[in-house]
Order: C-alpha cells, then sequence, then structure tokens
C-alpha cells in the first residue's frame, strides 16, 4: 500500500514536472512572446542563474540587459511568473497615462506589502485609491500647507541638524551622514505630517523595525520562489517570524500618534496644532463612513504608515547619493558654493556667526544647484525601479506584448544610464545637462525622468519634496565642505556604485565623512 502511495506521488510530481517544462516551451517558442528580448532566459528556471549571480548588482544587471535591447525593453520569466521591465519613455507613458487603467497596483502588491502599508494609498488601486489621492492632493495644494512645512523644515535645520553638524566638525569626528540625515527627515517628517516631536516618541525601535520591515517586503518582491517566503510565514519561521515582530512595533507607533491626536482633540491646544497633515486627514474623514471604530483606526494607521514610507528615507537617500557625487566632483561642488555665496547676505563682521539657512525665495534663485539634485536623481534614484499587474493583454508602444496577469516594471535607475535617452555621457554627472543657455534650471520630460512617478500617481509631495533637499544642500555646502572617508564618487565607483539591493536605494555601508568648515574669505 506504501509502495502504491509513494508511485502514485513519484507519478504526480513528474506530471506536473512535465506540465511546467511544456508550458515554459510553448510560451518562450510563442511567436507573439519572441519579439521582445529575454536574455539568460532557461526552460522553467528562467532567467534565475542570471539574478542569483547579479543580486549584488541588480540594478546594473537590470540596466545591462535593457542598454542591449533594440528598444530598452526585455521579456523577464521566472517559475511562477512572465512580465517585462522597461527604460524606454515612451512605454514608460504608456503603463502610467496612456493606458493608466490596465497596470495596476494589484495583487501582486497587497500580497507583499499589506502587512506593512494595508490599503494605503501605495497600496491600493480604484475607489481606496481614488479617495487618499482626493484627499491628499487637497492637501498638498494649500498654500497654508507649503508654508507650514517650509517654516518647520527651517526651523528643525537651525535648531537641529546644523548645530549637530558643527559640533561633529569641531570634533573633527567621522560619523555617517546618511544615518545623520535620514534621522533628521524622519523627526522632520513626524512634525509636518503628525504634529509630535521625536522626543516623546520610541523612536529608535521603530525606526529599527520600519527598515527591516521594507527590506524584508522587497526581498519578497525579489524572491524567485515566492512560495518560500509564504511558507516561513505560514509557519511563523525566520525572516518572516521576525517580520511579524517589526510589523507590531510598528502598529505600536501608529497607536502611538494615534492617541496623541486624540488628547490633542480634547485639548484647548487642537487649534494651535491642526496644521500637520495627519489632522487635516482625521479632520476631512469625519465625514467618511466606516463599518466600525476598528476600521476607522485601520485607515488612519495605514495613513500614518504611508506618510512614514514617503518621507522617512526617500529624501536623506537621494541627498546622501547628491553629497558622495559632489565630494567627487570638485568643480561642480565650488559653482553650488559660489551660488550660494552670491544669495547669501554678506555676513556682518560683529555679530555673533551661525548657521545659515535659506528662505523659500533664495532657494528658487539656486538653479545650479537644482540641476546638481536633479542630475543626481537621474543617477540615483530613491526608488530605482517600480512596477504594475497588467489586467488585460496589452501592446506596448514599441511592440512589446504584455500577457495579462503579466508584471509590467520600469527602471528609473536604468533610463538615466540609456544612451539613447540621455546621451553618450548618460554615466557622467553633468549638472548642466539641466540648465538652458541663460542656466537657469529647465525641467525635462517627465517619462525620461520618472523618479517623482508620472501620471496620475505622480508624487503629490513632488515639490516640497524639493524645496527640502534644496533648503538642506544648501544650508549644509553653505557651512561645510564634505570630505568622505572613501573618497567620494570616482569614474570607477561610478561604474560599480556602492548600493545595497532594497526598496530604497541607499549606500552601501553607509556614507562615513567628515566636515571642514568654510573660509569666509575664499573657498576651501
Amino acid at each position: 500500500m506504501r509502495l502504491e502511495m509513494d508511485f502514485a506521488t513519484f507519478l504526480l510530481f513528474l506530471i506536473s514536472v512535465l506540465i511546467i517544462i511544456c508550458f515554459f516551451f510553448i510560451s518562450s517558442t510563442s511567436p507573439s512572446a519572441s519579439k521582445t528580448p529575454c536574455p539568460e532566459s532557461y526552460p522553467i528556471i528562467g532567467n534565475l542563474p542570471g539574478f542569483l549571480r547579479n543580486r549584488h548588482r541588480f540594478h546594473d544587471w537590470v540596466t545591462d540587459m535593457l542598454s542591449q535591447t533594440p528598444s530598452s525593453t526585455v521579456q523577464v520569466n521566472s517559475f511562477f511568473s512572465h512580465g517585462i521591465c522597461t527604460a524606454n519613455p515612451i512605454n514608460v507613458e504608456h503603463l502610467l497615462v496612456t493606458n493608466f487603467s490596465n497596470y495596476v497596483k494589484g495583487s501582486r502588491f497587497l500580497n507583499v506589502l499589506y502587512e506593512l502599508l494595508g490599503h494605503g494609498i501605495f497600496n491600493v488601486d480604484g475607489h481606496l485609491w481614488t479617495l487618499q489621492r482626493k484627499i491628499a492632493s487637497h492637501e498638498f495644494n494649500t498654500k497654508s500647507l507649503k508654508h507650514f512645512i517650509s517654516d518647520m523644515v527651517k526651523s528643525e535645520m537651525a535648531n537641529t541638524l546644523l548645530p549637530n553638524l558643527s559640533k561633529a566638525c569641531d570634533e573633527n569626528s567621522v560619523f555617517d551622514l546618511e544615518q545623520v540625515l535620514g534621522k533628521f527627515t524622519f523627526s522632520t517628517i513626524c512634525k509636518v505630517a503628525f504634529g509630535i516631536d521625536l522626543q516623546t516618541m520610541p523612536y529608535l525601535p521603530f525606526a529599527k523595525a520600519f527598515d527591516d520591515a521594507v527590506e524584508n517586503c522587497f526581498s519578497r518582491f525579489l524572491s524567485p520562489f515566492p512560495p518560500i517566503w509564504k511558507l516561513k510565514r505560514l509557519f511563523n519561521i525566520g525572516s518572516e517570524k521576525r517580520f511579524k515582530e517589526d510589523i507590531k512595533t510598528i502598529n505600536e507607533f501608529a497607536m502611538e500618534i494615534m492617541k496623541s491626536k486624540q488628547q490633542e482633540e480634547n485639548s484647548s491646544e487642537r487649534v494651535a496644532k491642526n496644521q500637520d497633515l495627519l489632522s487635516r486627514f482625521m479632520l476631512l474623514s469625519s465625514n467618511l463612513e466606516f463599518q466600525d471604530q476598528e476600521h476607522k483606526t485601520k485607515f488612519l494607521r495605514d495613513i500614518i504608515i504611508s506618510f512614514v514610507l514617503a518621507g522617512k528615507d526617500t529624501t536623506s537617500t537621494a541627498l546622501t547619493w547628491f553629497f558622495w557625487l559632489v565630494a567627487g566632483n570638485p568643480r561642480c561642488a565650488h559653482l553650488i558654493y559660489q551660488e550660494l555665496s552670491e544669495v547669501a547676505s554678506p555676513p556682518d563682521a560683529e555679530a555673533v556667526p551661525e548657521a545659515r539657512t535659506f528662505s523659500y525665495d533664495e532657494l528658487k534663485k539656486l538653479h545650479y544647484l537644482h540641476a546638481a539634485l536633479s542630475e543626481s536623481m537621474r543617477l540615483f534614484p530613491p526608488v530605482a525601479i517600480n512596477s504594475r499587474l497588467t489586467i488585460d493583454n496589452d501592446v506596448l508602444p514599441d511592440g512589446t506584448r504584455v500577457g495579462k496577469g503579466w508584471f509590467a516594471d520600469y527602471s528609473a535607475y536604468a533610463m538615466g544610464r540609456m544612451e539613447r535617452v540621455w546621451g553618450q555621457d548618460c554615466r557622467a554627472f553633468k549638472p548642466e545637462r539641466w540648465l538652458d543657455i541663460d542656466r537657469k534650471y529647465q525641467p525635462c520630460d517627465q517619462f525620461r525622468f520618472p523618479v517623482f512617478h508620472c501620471g496620475p500617481r505622480t508624487c503629490l509631495g513632488k515639490d516640497l519634496a524639493s524645496i527640502q533637499m534644496k533648503a538642506i544642500a544648501a544650508a549644509v555646502m553653505y557651512e561645510f565642505e564634505i570630505v568622505p572617508v572613501d573618497g567620494g564618487a570616482s569614474a570607477e565607483k561610478m561604474m560599480n556604485p556602492p548600493y545595497i539591493t532594497t526598496l530604497l536605494l541607499k549606500m552601501k555601508g553607509g556614507f562615513p565623512i567628515r566636515l571642514k568648515r568654510r573660509d569666509r574669505d575664499g573657498y576651501i
């Protein structure tokens, strides 16, 4: 009897393998699929060997494949799915605008990110997305919010960031600039989005839990064999057990924020403090109907975590690569400082020296700095690759067939390195490509530079993030020279950049630096 069962099990296994082989053989030889190149693809295992060999340099591997194809688009095969990846601007426009309704976040995002983001704006489609987008877009377009954020960033820099950097400079100490910027931008987003001071919150446990949770979610995305992480989740073991513990810490942090908001509502301080984003969301959502209090709490919890994801590390990641690039390009650093000196008022010789921050009107005059920031994000976008799920069969403008249920990825990282998009010097850090003949900042086509996404899902905080980055970069570069321990960007390092493969394009090992104070009589 046991022998018969073993034979039956083996027979079922053999039939399953034969079916899978036939499926992959048919799909790989299909005329409609053969138009799109599929490098290093094998029956059953698809692109797995190449992925495993290049996992440590994933984005450059994708760039290499896309740059060798006629239309910067490849087909991707794996054990359980098919898809395409593109760095072609006309395809990106099709995915994100022209046929927007056919390319959704869908089950792929929801399955991987649900524990972390729930039904937050970055993880949903349809009515839930439209509702949150409508509320958020109304608030992000108000002048009061823009002034509130501008004043808050300026105050936080003067009171925390610049004094801390001055102390490190005076002590000639080595520190991780990426970590310092991350803590500062998270502190700022907490005040802007939630109206809370991190000093009163359990920051350290939450920050580590959030970073670990984001990393685990991206590992799920890249997993060549999804049943493994799903089984680990089912049995609560390994990385999925740690992930569950991280989510508990994250939920506790969100509940603390909601509790502080409820206390404000019952106090006389409510009128003075209701400028933050969460208070505005809570006010506008008070007219929405929820099944019960638990569903309302979950709705607000998902909003809180979405704000954290949007603001905690994206800005600091972009600034880290900016400082790394500028430190390796002294000519650009000199031009930035020269521009800052022209905009800044001459210091009063009798006044007590203090860190200089730049006003909103002054920031608008910093065209070369704006160009340098855009150029750094072209080369090192905080979110290097993005993905969609296809609802129905489609054909992209370059002729690529996309099947129903396929994933459709676009790589902002690869697009910044495409010669046919940015020219032969595409890998060079060249802020001048963003300036017109009058040396005024000139934005480019959004589909060539999809760093802030495009179309209906364009990042609502794009302008505010740009202001924050300019404000921080201007204040830091006016006061200090960045001296990286590893020397910063170089031609050799640009060919093999030191990043880690996670949801955000963070620098491997952080960014250890020293600071030198500027000599106002001349450039260091």
